[in-house]
């Protein structure tokens, strides 16, 4: 259990106290695959732990099994594809490919300081030519923040990159862009509709930068974050925050009754969050892989695997892959 022994970090209480009872998944609507743990940066906050010298990395016999489950499987409409930095899979390409041929909608998570790195030069106009839509890490409209959580020179790079995207039409209307807001320490992320107004004011009126929504992520607190929290002495405060602010309301929401997440081995978990956890999605007492079945529909009605680290995705307004749960 993460954090004081005296907060009731139970997940599984909360929701039958809640009488909500135990979380089982839902028909599978998206597939996400981590593509791998290899990354151009290494976030303060990030639960994936990734970076430049990580080696995890879907092989090309992983990608081509995602891409023959994803066609044998006609209920997930969105293949999401993150990372680490996904672009520097080498599969990245083919996965994209795939996805779109099938008619689904594909979901690109990007850093954006990937595209100003050397050799990636293709990658905006990849973007464009398939139609993908994307999702971008933006945590402040503000240099100083962005760089104290991502690194040096990061802001300029990603304002660079977000006006080269606006130019070929991703957040103006034709191509869907939104920005991901997390916040930099250990506090709840602030009403998703206020500060997606900020942000407009901000990036647009001092950068001419646009975008489609403001996506507001709550920090998990595992990996990279959980050590960090550790090291400041502030893990048991930031793990009470989330229990004392579960709100019962965005359960419903959840993302892992909707969507199966791949791991860049081919195991299979009920959330990215879950991945990196290790606890794996499981039919009866047996993990499963992509390898052990033919449509992700068959899945429907099995358990989820909790923890305390779920309270991060239910409190205040709730938090997902695709920002907050309720308003």
């Amino acid at each position: 259990m993460i954090g004081d022994s005296r907060i009731n970090a139970d997940f599984d209480a909360a929701l039958d106290n809640a009488g909500l009872g135990p979380l089982r998944r839902d028909v599978p609507r998206t597939l996400q695959v981590n593509v791998g743990k290899l990354c151009n940066q290494a976030c303060h906050h990030c639960h994936v732990d990734a970076g430049p010298r990580r080696t995890e990395i879907m092989a090309r016999t992983t990608a081509e099994r995602v891409a023959a489950i994803l066609a044998s499987s006609p209920d997930i409409k969105t293949l999401d594809l993150t990372g680490g930095a996904p672009e520097l899979n080498p599969n990245f390409r083919f996965l994209v490919e795939c996805g779109r041929a099938s008619g689904r909608i594909v979901i690109v998570r990007c850093n954006l300081t990937i595209l100003s790195e050397p050799a990636m030069e293709w990658l905006p106009d990849f973007y464009r030519d398939a139609a993908v839509d994307l999702i971008c890490s933006m945590p402040c409209y503000t240099a100083e923040n962005v760089e104290a959580q991502r690194g040096r020179g990061v802001f300029a790079r990603s304002i660079a990159a977000l006006r080269t995207l606006n130019r070929l039409g991703f957040g103006t209307g034709a191509l869907r862009l939104d920005l991901v807001y997390n916040p930099i320490g250990p506090a709840l992320p602030p009403a998703q509709a206020e500060l997606e107004a900020a942000y407009r004011v901000e990036l647009g009126s001092n950068f001419g930068v646009e975008f489609d929504r403001l996506l507001t992520i709550t920090n998990m607190p595992i990996a990279r974050f959980a050590a960090q929290l550790r090291r400041s002495g502030r893990e048991a405060e930031y793990m009470g925050l989330l229990v004392n602010h579960f709100n019962p309301a965005a359960v419903a929401g959840l993302m892992c009754r909707q969507t199966v997440s791949v791991g860049w081995d081919g195991r299979l978990y009920d959330c990215d969050f879950n991945q990196m956890l290790e606890m794996p999605l499981a039919a009866e007492t047996r993990a499963l892989t992509i390898d052990d079945i033919d449509d992700l529909g068959t899945l429907e009605g099995l358990p989820i695997a909790t923890g305390s680290h779920c309270f991060g995705c239910t409190a205040g307004a709730g938090s997902s892959c695709a920002g907050a749960l309720v308003s």
